[in-house]
């Protein structure tokens, strides 16, 4: 597919060719048309998918002409650094500087960056929080804007900036809304339901680069928040029958206190902390005591300044939060030999971000698993218990933005992780 199926203008194709783009990427060639075509749109895809040059292609189409008091078209990004990378490919395909573009985030003084608005721009690439200072200091007119952006906005609701977000968009109504995004999910649509439109589109690009490796069988359990995660935790820890030596990693050593404490009742000596944080917890300094003891059971291991760790030989790896860094966690799954190996990840909303990252990283998918039926799922919104017998419209309750899930995501089986090791185990053995 050529360059000119994007319906671009001549300039901003001989822009992108010089930029080395050939080819339009799927994202581009699926959504593109529609933001044209003034449609409120969800475009959700990997990193590296064409997110960022989507947009701004966009709006160097939709403006058409330049140079007027007020903006027309503001583009929330998370943070600074973001702001620099939107500004580069505006740069980039903004050839004739026919559009005057205003880079807004918290290194500027906010007197200069009012000066700088009141002296005329067309598109203003920003940070939520200092956007909206701006517009309530009566410097930001959003009367005008014609296409209200969000980019990364899984990183925006990440960094908990989705109030500057709504009102701004909703001081924006007459503009069309289109969100970028890596990952969907409830706090997300929670954030853009108030202002995408009912007709809102959304368009999915699930690009798995090429396996890059082989890895240990991977489970992924989707869960709403942390005390849920503990509550998982030990339910699926107190299979001790299938988990007889586990390591669970956890971020930090003062949450790995928090999740050594939340195993009430163990026998002495079953569960213990890597290096713990306090002298009178039990625990281990060298891994090779706990794989060699075997009244040891579970060993808790902070990331925190861990360093290298000899794991080989533990059958079930826990990571109960993924590190910031995703090679932390993809040098753990990565195959060793003939090693039966399960590695379990808990996520949240807000972790999912990392992965996709991770998915990408290993050039395959998670596999997800139900959550099992005994599980205290822990509500922090506290939803008024629905009455036997009295069925309830869910779609009532789901917003605009709310899309269903691919019937490749669905499933209809309830396997615990225990379960599931078994019939693996079983497998590999011949066994019936």
């Amino acid at each position: 597919m050529s360059l000119d199926k994007l319906k671009l203008s001549k300039p901003l194709v001989t822009a992108m060719t010089d930029a080395g783009f050939l080819t339009p990427k799927e994202i581009q060639s699926r959504t593109m048309s529609r933001i044209l075509g003034g449609q409120d749109v969800i475009a959700v895809g990997p990193e590296g998918s064409g997110k960022t040059t989507t947009y701004v292609l966009a709006t160097l189409m939709k403006l058409k002409y330049a140079f007027e008091e007020a903006p027309r078209a503001l583009i929330l990004v998370p943070d600074a650094e973001h702001v620099d990378h939107v500004l580069e490919q505006f740069k980039l395909l903004n050839r004739n500087s026919t559009f005057r573009i205003l880079g807004i985030d918290s290194r500027g003084a906010v007197d200069t960056q009012m000066n700088e608005i009141t002296d005329g721009c067309d598109i203003i690439v920003a940070v939520p929080d200092r956007a909206r200072a701006l517009y309530l200091k009566l410097a930001l007119n959003t009367n005008k804007i014609q296409l209200f952006i969000v980019d990364n906005a899984e990183l925006i609701v990440k960094k908990g900036l989705q109030l500057p977000v709504v009102e701004l968009a909703n001081s924006a109504y007459k503009s069309q809304h289109v969100v970028f995004t890596e990952v969907m999910h409830e706090k997300l649509n929670h954030m853009i339901s108030p202002f995408m439109k009912d007709s809102t589109t959304t368009i999915e690009v699930d690009e798995i680069g090429e396996k890059q490796a082989e890895v240990y069988q991977q489970m992924l359990y989707l869960v709403p928040n942390f005390r849920t995660k503990l509550n998982l935790l030990t339910l699926l820890l107190g299979d001790t029958e299938i988990f007889d030596k586990v390591v669970v990693f956890v971020n930090t050593r003062l949450t790995a206190q928090t999740v050594y404490k939340n195993f009430n009742q163990h026998k002495e000596g079953e569960i213990s902390i890597y290096r713990s944080l306090f002298f009178d917890d039990k625990g281990y300094d060298d891994i090779e005591d706990f794989k060699d003891n075997p009244e040891a059971r579970v060993l808790i291991v902070a990331n925190e300044n861990l360093g290298e760790l000899n794991i080989e030989g533990i059958p079930f790896i826990l990571h109960f939060e993924l590190p910031e860094q995703k090679e932390t966690l993809i040098q753990r799954i990565v195959k060793r030999g003939d090693e039966d190996v399960v590695a379990i990840t808990f996520s949240t909303d807000i972790e999912l971000i990392e992965v996709k990252k991770i998915e990408q990283a290993i050039g395959q998918k998670l596999e997800v698993m139900e959550l099992p039926e005994d599980l205290k799922v822990v509500d922090a919104a506290d939803k008024p218990k629905k009455k036997k017998g009295v069925e309830e419209d869910e779609s009532s309750e789901r917003g605009a933005a709310f899309h269903e899930k691919k019937a490749s995501n669905l499933k209809n089986y309830n396997y615990s992780a225990g379960t599931k090791a078994k019939m693996t185990y079983k497998n590999k053995k011949g066994l019936s």
